[in-house]
């Protein structure tokens, strides 16, 4: 007779497992790892790493005279470069003391808001990619790539735009600016709802946003979050209102407020600003008179002695930039303060239990920049 001896089964203990995502993977939006510890499918903790696109712009700029510093901060976020330039020339504008002309304001909001709408186009075609929708790329592109061709004809470059300076602008718009924004803004518009009817109700995208990395207003605002993700959690905070700078406090347009903080709402908060950025435009198109383009400042800047600190509402949210001058044609030091950075920082709490099929799409939510992120 044959017998059998069962022993019990040893059951090992279960280890979290680490998985590298990137820096070469395609949805990083850029040359970013996230490296995240699993257990089964869901996240248990995730740690990002940054820094391989670091080129040291704020010490180049100690380098660089005023005027051409503004070339670097083209390079930061380089999805919305004119907004980049215009938070510099705000900061020594505002270390100066100057008076900017109205046309060279008016003409400043309206290039901002376009780069806004395109910036928040690219968003809009590459989370349809992160969640695995294909037409919504085709949409957003085409929509970019109508306000990327006014830019090119405005500035002479389709990004490194180098157009908005200390006192002004480059130099005045073409003569068929008006007849080619009107025919640009009625495309927009159509465009933005077109964007919207395809991919905001849509049941898989629906399905794959909502009630996912969710953040409460409260720990958005401990981590540092600002822009389209602070508001997405319900905060009415833009720098626009709260602390209008240039002429902002002149137009008419709302605020999109999220209610639940999740990846739905941070998405759907972007398509709620192009169309405010189109209100904003439509004002300031009616308002433009001819007059100066610049105010009288000398081609070689020597601020005064002093420090100054100016923020902007940025497509990312809050960009903020120290500078010191010491009296001198070059500024002492530069620091900036980058949205898609600080951003960055509430990762981490987003990814916590989620699935890992999510990663992508919670860190697309975000809209980074690596530009801005390493500097």
């Amino acid at each position: 007779m044959i017998t059998t001896t069962q022993t019990p089964t040893q059951q090992a203990d279960a280890i979290d497992l680490m998985v590298n995502m990137g820096p070469q993977h395609p949805s990083t939006h850029g040359v970013f790892r996230l490296v995240i510890w699993v257990d089964g499918e869901r996240i248990v903790k995730a740690e990002p790493h940054v820094g391989y696109l670091h080129r040291g712009s704020e010490k180049l700029c100690e380098g660089e005279n005023y005027g051409q510093v503004i070339t670097l901060f083209d390079r930061l976020d380089y999805v919305a470069n004119l907004n980049g330039e215009l938070g510099f020339c705000l900061a020594v504008e505002k270390l100066m003391g100057l008076e900017i002309p109205e046309r060279a304001e008016r003409i400043r909001v309206i290039l901002c808001e376009l780069n806004r709408i395109a910036s928040h186009m690219l968003f809009y075609g590459v989370y349809g990619l992160d969640i695995g929708a294909m037409t919504p790329v085709l949409y957003g592109f085409r929509e970019r790539e109508r306000v990327q061709a006014l830019f090119e004809a405005v500035t002479g470059a389709r990004m490194m735009h180098n157009y908005i300076r200390v006192g002004g602008v480059k130099e005045d718009l073409p003569d068929d600016f008006g007849k080619r924004m009107t025919t640009l803004t009625d495309q927009l518009g159509r465009g933005i709802e077109e964007c919207d009817a395809l991919l905001s109700d849509n049941e898989m995208f629906l399905e794959r946003t909502k009630g996912v990395g969710v953040i409460g207003p409260a720990d958005a605002i401990d981590y540092g979050v600002s822009g389209p993700s602070l508001r997405a959690s319900g905060v009415a905070e833009d720098v626009r209102v709260s602390e209008p700078y240039g002429i902002y406090d002149m137009f008419d347009f709302g605020v999109p407020i999220g209610a639940n903080g999740d990846c739905w709402d941070r998405y759907y908060v972007r398509v709620e600003e192009m169309r405010q950025s189109l209100k904003i435009i439509d004002q300031a198109m009616r308002q433009l008179e001819p007059g100066p383009i610049m105010a009288k400042v000398r081609r070689l800047l020597r601020p005064p002695k002093g420090e100054v600190y100016a923020r902007t509402e940025s497509p990312r949210g809050d960009l903020g930039v120290f500078i010191v001058s010491d009296g001198t044609d070059k500024p002492y030091r530069v620091k900036v303060r980058a949205p898609s950075f600080a951003n960055l920082q509430a990762l981490q709490h987003m990814l916590r239990d989620a699935y890992i099929a999510d990663a992508v799409i919670i860190l697309g939510s975000i809209d980074i920049v690596l530009g801005e992120v390493d500097r």
